[in-house]
């Protein structure tokens, strides 16, 4: 596959990380932040060909074919009287036919070049860049530099991937009316990171271009901290709902993200939901696992919030909801040991003062895999998109310069996270929003 079983134990150690966060608001790295990364570690695909389409050239085509000669045998003697000198008349009158019959023959072939030269240009060029990849495997197979085991097995449910690589492909997303934001702190944005660097705000600019919307005021890219939300939730044709510490529950279920940006006046709107969820899920269920909570508590659990997660997915696509059509891109969720598991390799995460383990951490892994794979899942049963956010992550971790690591892509390469050690920096917001933007876009 494309990254390794260890990221098991990332996982693991991550969530373990976040638990130990826990809800307060005293520092920058408990700022009821969302742990969406810390979790670990699917229409048409349309790649026209690239390939060039070569014309036959006029002049080297033959309009005529072979003609016999004109005249009778050749002899120095004289010609021979018979039946043979009273064939020869017959024989040059059929000669004309013959050449009348050559330029539809050399018109046929020509009608079957151009026939093939179509059907060249219409498939797909597999050997070009742009053409559709055909498994999750193949994105990720050369990305990192040491081999790789199998992580979530997303080509399990057989997706439509993206040419790009950066998610799948399975919606025709046009004539976008409104967007909408939900989820959790990625999606708000955080510091230290600048409002005009927050994904949100990079992927309204671009998609309000893309789509000839009203963009939003800049207020709507500034977070009122206090509640964790966006400062202005409606501005232009982008509304934002998405709140700090939001769990899966906090779509539909428990809490009313999905019933204040998209309320019934709003639905003959066709809309695009851009969506991060899940990783305080896990937090919960890490704590849950510290406390003492049996295995088939937290299995329950995580089949909970993974079912929630299905819901709402169905509910924004379901066309009584939206008559006019709706779209949905979500994201998995990221990590940022970079498959190692040494949560200390951010400076911040000392600060946290954790040391707490399961009693089973693989078991956690194990849960914390499924609930990656059930989303890529989600994403085909509905018909919506998921972005590849952890495996493109992976190696831009506070462990991009060990060679050891797992997913160790090469000296020099970024890191995309900031010193809260789970949440993006600004080249992590600028990768997060053109994952999602390669999505609409194919």
């Amino acid at each position: 596959m494309y990254y390794i079983s260890s990221i098991k134990l990332t996982i693991y150690s991550t969530a373990l990380l976040v638990a130990s966060c826990g809800d307060g608001v005293a520092t920058m790295a408990a700022l009821e932040l969302d742990v969406s990364h810390r979790g670990p570690a699917g229409a048409d695909a349309r790649a026209p060909s690239t390939g060039d389409v070569v014309v036959p050239d006029a002049a080297n085509v033959a309009m005529d074919g072979p003609r016999a000669g004109p005249d009778g045998p050749v002899g120095d003697g004289p010609a021979a009287d018979g039946p043979a000198d009273a064939a020869l008349p017959l024989a040059d009158a059929a000669l004309p036919l013959a050449d009348a019959a050559l330029p539809l023959a050399d018109a046929a072939l020509l009608l079957a070049d151009a026939a093939l030269l179509l059907a060249d240009a219409a498939a797909p060029d597999a050997a070009t860049p742009d053409a559709a990849v055909r498994s999750v495997a193949a994105c990720f197979e050369d990305a990192f530099v040491n081999p790789n085991e199998i992580g979530p097995d997303y080509d399990q449910f057989h997706p439509v991937v993206g040419g790009h690589c950066r998610g799948t492909n399975h919606q025709d997303i046009r004539n976008v009316e409104r967007v909408v934001f939900l989820g959790d702190s990625v999606t708000v944005g955080t510091p230290p990171t600048l409002v005009s660097d927050y994904y949100r705000s990079r992927l309204a600019g671009t998609l309000a271009q893309r789509f000839g919307l009203m963009p939003p005021d800049p207020l709507w890219m500034n977070v009122d901290f206090f509640n964790g939300v966006a400062l202005l939730r409606d501005a232009g044709d982008f509304s934002s709902c998405a709140k700090y510490g939001a769990r899966t529950d906090d779509l539909l279920q428990d809490s009313t993200q999905i019933v204040d940006c998209l309320p019934p006046e709003k639905r003959h709107l066709r809309t695009l939901v851009i969506l991060t969820i899940g990783g305080n899920d896990i937090a919960n269920l890490t704590k849950d696992g510290i406390e003492g909570a049996t295995l088939d508590v937290l299995w329950a659990q995580t089949r909970e919030f993974v079912g929630l997660m299905r819901d709402v997915a169905h509910w924004i696509k379901d066309p009584a909801h939206f008559p006019n059509g709706s779209y949905l891109v979500f994201a998995n969720m990221f990590e940022f040991t970079d498959g190692t598991g040494d949560t200390a390799a951010c400076p911040a995460a000392g600060l946290a003062g954790f040391g707490a383990a399961w009693e089973d951490p693989q078991a956690l892994a194990d849960m914390v895999v499924w609930a990656n794979e059930q989303y890529l899942q989600i994403a085909v049963e509905t018909g919506s998109d998921m972005t590849f956010m952890l495996e493109s992550f992976c190696g831009h971790g506070f462990n991009a310069g060990n060679e050891a690591a797992p997913c160790f892509r090469g000296a020099g390469t970024p890191t995309w996270f900031d010193l809260t050690c789970i949440h993006p920096n600004p080249d992590g917001h600028r990768e997060i929003a053109d994952m999602f933007m390669a999505v609409v876009e194919e």
